[in-house]
C-alpha cells in the first residue's frame, strides 16, 4: 500500500478526475447563522454528494487511479458508512466488485444505500479496529485490494478538492472548521490552505467521547482511545499515520460535546434549513464553542454528511434549537 504523504498537486490533479462526475457543491451563507455565530458564516454543503456525504470525493480519485489488475481483483474496505459509501459508489462506477466490512450495529440507513449500490456486506468485530483487523485477514485470503479508511493518499488528494473549491470562491477566510473522524478531510485542507490561503486557519473538531485523531495529534504519536460518542462519522478509535503526519499543519483542534454537536445539528436544521447527520455539524459546534474568538470574522464550515440514522433524525426533530 502506498504511504507517502499527498501534496497540493495530487488534489490538483484529482479535481480534474472528479470534476466530470460529481458537480461542485454549494458554498452557501445564511443571516440568521450568521447572527448565531456572530461571524460571516459559510456553509459547504457536502450533505449535497450523491451518497450524502464528502468522502465520495476520495472514492472517485482512488478508483480512477487504481491499476486494472486491482480493479479485476476487487476491492475491500472497513467503515461505519460514509467511507463505506464513497467506496461502493466509486466501484459501481468503475465496474469493481467491492466487499465492505463493517463493525456491530451499522446504521441502518447506511447498510440500506451499501446494498443498493451493489457492494456486499459483512458485519464483523465490535469496534471498527477489530473490523479493520478482519477486513485485513479477508482481503488477504480473497486477494482483495485492501482500501485503509484513511492511510491512503488518493483519499485525501480527492477530499482535499472540496476546500479546493472554498477557497476558490472565498480566497480571504479567517479560518475553516472541519470535522475529524480518521482526519482525511483535515489533512485535505491544510493540503489546500497551506498552499494557496496560508493565512487562513484551519481548525479541526472531533467529539470529547471519540478523541483519538485529537489526542495523537496533542501527542505527537498514533494512540488508541475508548469510543463513546454516537456520532457514527467520528467514532474513530484508531489514529491514522498518513493524514496525522500531514494535520501537523492544523492550526488548532479542539474537542466538543456530543450534546453541542447535537444542539449544532438542531441549528443547522432550523436555522439553515440544511440536515446533517451528527459528524456533520460537529465544524458548527466547534464554532459555537469559539464564538468570542471569530466573531465578526469571516469563517467556512464544512458541513461534512447528511447520513442521519432513523432513530438520530426522530432525536433532531423532536425539539428545536435552544434560543429559538
Amino acid at each position: 500500500m502506498q504511504t507517502t504523504s499527498p501534496s497540493v498537486t495530487d488534489v490538483l490533479h484529482a479535481a480534474q478526475l472528479i470534476a466530470p462526475r460529481l458537480p461542485e457543491t454549494p458554498l452557501w451563507s445564511y443571516p440568521v447563522l450568521d447572527r448565531r455565530t456572530g461571524a460571516e458564516t459559510y456553509l459547504k454543503h457536502e450533505n449535497a454528494q450523491p451518497t450524502g456525504a464528502f468522502k465520495v470525493r476520495g472514492g472517485i480519485n482512488l478508483m480512477a487511479r487504481l491499476p486494472e489488475e486491482q480493479r479485476e481483483a476487487g476491492v475491500l474496505t472497513y467503515s461505519t458508512g460514509n467511507h463505506a459509501q464513497s467506496i461502493a459508489y466509486a466501484a459501481r462506477a468503475f465496474g469493481v466488485p467491492c466487499t465492505i466490512v463493517m463493525p456491530e450495529n451499522p446504521n441502518p440507513s447506511k447498510v440500506a444505500a451499501l446494498e443498493a449500490l451493489g457492494a456486499a456486506i459483512e458485519v464483523k468485530g465490535a469496534t471498527m479496529v477489530e473490523a479493520g483487523e478482519y477486513a485485513a485477514t479477508l482481503a488477504a485470503v480473497q486477494g482483495n485490494r485492501l482500501i485503509s479508511p484513511a492511510d491512503e493518499p488518493d483519499l485525501i488528494a480527492g477530499v482535499g478538492t472540496l476546500y479546493l473549491e472554498i477557497l476558490n470562491r472565498c480566497p480571504d477566510l479567517d479560518a475553516i472548521f472541519v470535522p475529524i473522524g480518521s482526519g482525511t478531510g483535515a489533512a485535505g485542507a491544510c493540503l489546500v490552505a497551506k498552499a494557496v490561503a496560508p493565512r487562513c486557519r484551519i481548525i479541526g473538531v472531533q467529539s470529547s467521547l471519540a478523541p483519538t485523531a485529537h489526542d495523537s495529534w496533542r501527542a505527537g504519536e498514533l494512540v488508541r482511545r475508548p469510543v463513546g460518542t454516537v456520532a457514527d462519522g467520528l467514532a474513530t478509535g484508531s489514529a491514522f499515520a498518513t493524514p496525522q503526519r500531514i494535520m501537523r499543519d492544523l492550526d488548532d483542534f479542539i474537542l466538543v460535546s456530543d450534546e453541542e454537536i447535537r444542539q449544532a445539528q438542531r441549528i443547522l436544521l432550523y436555522e439553515a434549513h440544511t440536515l446533517t447527520e451528527l459528524a456533520g455539524a460537529a465544524a458548527l459546534a466547534g464554532l459555537l464553542a469559539r464564538r468570542e474568538e471569530f466573531a465578526g470574522r469571516k469563517v467556512a464550515l464544512a458541513c461534512t454528511g447528511a447520513n442521519a440514522s432513523p432513530a438520530e433524525l426522530h432525536r433532531l426533530l423532536s425539539s428545536p434549537p435552544a434560543g429559538t
